[in-house]
């Protein structure tokens, strides 16, 4: 790889880690953007240590969509269950309802920090002009 193709794809994946810190501030509408990014240009970077960002940045992206999925859906479905219990006056399905709320909104806190700490950890090895793990 030239010197300068490499200059490139570094910027290239500066700018994918700012989006996606920036989509924290978009409600998450830039996320897309950078994902559809890494796909992009991947392959230019097959079998240099750029390509452990490119790979490390859309894994963080799919694994934080499910993981924040699992945790909707379990709100979800435990404010549905609030619900059916307060209406049929059952204290055993509300105590479960506020349980998986509980779970469901830590998965979600748990999830949005991960993502965070995945986008910090590889901006640093970018800089840092080193593969991540």
């Amino acid at each position: 790889m030239t010197d300068v193709k490499q200059r490139t794809l570094i910027t290239y994946n500066h700018v994918t880690y700012l989006l996606y810190v920036l989509s924290y501030f978009t409600a998450g509408l830039l996320w897309i953007v950078p994902i559809v990014m890494n796909y992009t240009k991947r392959h230019n970077a097959d079998g240099t240590w750029l390509a452990t960002h490119f790979d490390w940045q859309i894994k963080t992206f799919w694994y934080s969509i499910v993981l924040f999925l699992i945790g909707g859906l379990l709100l979800v479905f435990a404010v549905g269950g609030l619900g059916v219990s307060m209406m049929a006056d059952s204290g055993n399905s509300a105590i479960v309802s506020i349980v998986l709320t509980g779970l469901g909104l830590l998965i979600m806190a748990f999830t949005f920090i991960w993502h965070l700490y995945r986008i910090v950890r590889g901006w640093i090895a970018l800089t840092d002009n080193r593969p991540v793990p």
